[in-house]
């Protein structure tokens, strides 16, 4: 018996000025399955989304659900025809109930009055039905990430959507949380909602998804079953070449001892922490969400609120008080979200790369142009990037490239030790493949690297050793040869 295709969209193109974002793609969706969605940064994946959710107008195809065509001119019609999507930038209203989200738009009641017991009531009753673990009454502004997306699906399912579309659904949350979306997922699926999944981590096709389609440039590449294609098939689609060296890394005899930290806190989330780095190699850094990995290095960087504790850097003890002096004495901090805490997304591509080092072009009130756009060139030809010019707004750009033109403004100030939280989060397998030989790269020239990842495969493939945080501890190192996911995790979860 053939399994019921709920949704179809055949030959969907779409052109915006000067930019062919998608050209006859088409895609289908079984009832109770969840389809991978899986494409580089660019490929128009999130453009034929749009389409489906009636944000965007297609200028060619059509879209049927159930077998009839509908038509999708607004996010009510998508809403109207049993479809859902959850953006990875979450849409909730953080100072209103969670109850008060799921029925946002759509409020119990009879005129201007809502009934506010009868919506917690109901809502209660979904979020239970899933096994959310979620009070109804709660403000979603006091929820995890992770509990936000799950009300963002009580919200679908309370509209009884039979089509759910997830956009990087486990990027910003711990393994436990993924485990506990997995679950849901299946429950969902089990009872006839189809899942079109969208997501950058190959590892996660196995355990939850049925079939996968790859899109490149804008195109439909294919269509294939999970258990009958392989990751190497699917990178080979997706970037139209092998990936031959997917994790380039030379493992070199590190030098001295370059950094020292001893001791180091920021109460309540550091607490005692010491480690050390030497000359070209990669410290990894693994935790759980919450572990007091990212805070540990915003303190090492002058950030925290009351840090203790003492630093030498090439033997000399030193103190750190600020972003500024962190820069002087040699370290570049990276953060962990480059759209909200890295960079001016209205500004172009050079104001981005150059903003740290004024001063190597800027004198007596005087700008040397040249000098700044020489900077500039320099790191787009370092780092690869591709964008039309340097006068491209970055907010245009696609996530692995603004993540280059991020590194390479920190690596414009000549730092000795490039501290990268969560690097390639969001990026597709090329740009990760292209992240990783510029870190290795980097060693070469003699910089050292301290790289916080929740990707456990990243952090083993890259790093000399690693270092694993829980409850704002180092909980244990580890070297080459013990590093196992198993031996991370254990310790991890003391």
């Amino acid at each position: 018996m053939e399994e019921q295709v709920i949704l179809r969209m055949k030959h969907i193109s779409k052109t915006f000025p000067g930019v062919k974002a998608l050209q006859d793609v088409s895609i289908d969706l079984r009832a109770g399955e969840v389809h991978a969605l899986l494409g580089e940064n660019g490929a128009g994946k999130s453009t034929l989304i749009k389409v489906l959710g009636g944000i965007y107008h297609a200028d060619e195809g059509s879209i049927e659900i159930d077998g009839k065509d509908v038509r999708i001119g607004s996010v009510q019609d998508a809403e109207a025809n049993g479809i859902a999507i959850i953006h990875q930038e979450l849409v909730l209203v953080p100072y209103m109930s969670v109850a008060e989200n799921i029925f946002l738009g759509r409020e119990k009641g009879r005129g201007i009055s809502v009934n506010l017991a009868s919506q917690e009531k109901e809502a209660q009753q979904f979020l239970d039905s899933l096994g959310m673990g979620i009070n109804a009454r709660t403000l979603v502004k006091d929820l995890s990430i992770a509990k936000q997306q799950m009300v963002e699906i009580t919200k679908a399912v309370s509209s009884n959507a039979r089509i759910l579309v997830m956009d990087e659904p486990t990027s910003s949350i711990s393994e436990k949380d993924v485990e506990n979306l997995f679950r849901i997922m299946r429950d969902l699926t089990a009872h006839g909602v189809g899942i079109i999944y969208i997501s950058h981590k190959m590892s996660e096709l196995d355990e939850i998804c049925d079939r996968v389609t790859v899109m490149r440039d804008g195109q439909y590449v294919g269509t294939r079953n999970v258990k009958d294609t392989s990751r190497d098939e699917l990178i080979s689609m997706m970037v139209g070449r092998t990936l031959t060296n997917y994790y380039e890394r030379d493992f070199l005899e590190p030098g001295a001892e370059l950094l020292k930290v001893e001791h180091l806190s920021d109460e309540p989330r550091v607490r005692d922490v010491s480690f050390s780095v030497r000359e070209g190699e990669i410290v990894g850094f693994a935790g759980l969400v919450g572990a007091g990995r990212s805070e540990a290095m915003e303190a090492l960087f002058g950030l925290g609120k009351n840090t203790k504790g003492d630093i030498y850097i090439a033997g000399k003890k030193t103190a750190i008080h600020s972003p500024v002096d962190a820069v002087e004495k040699g370290l570049a901090l990276v953060p962990e979200s480059r759209k909200t805490e890295g960079l001016y997304l209205v500004q172009d591509v050079r104001y981005n790369t150059t903003i740290e080092v004024l001063d190597q072009f800027i004198r007596h009130l005087r700008v040397d142009a040249k000098k700044e756009s020489d900077i500039t060139e320099n790191f787009i030809r370092m780092m690869r990037t591709k964008t039309p010019s340097q006068h491209q707004v970055i907010g245009n750009l696609s996530g692995g490239n603004q993540q280059k033109v991020l590194i390479g403004r920190w690596l414009a100030t000549d730092p000795k030790i490039l501290i990268l939280d969560e690097p390639t989060r969001g990026i597709d397998v090329g740009a990760k493949s292209e992240i990783y030989a510029i870190m290795n790269g980097l060693l070469k020239r003699g910089v050292s690297i301290i790289m916080i990842s929740s990707e456990l495969p990243e952090l083993i493939n890259m790093s000399d050793r690693i270092y694993v945080m829980a409850e704002g501890e180092v909980r244990g190192e580890l070297k080459r040869g013990e590093m196992t996911q198993e031996a991370i995790m254990s310790l991890a979860a003391i």
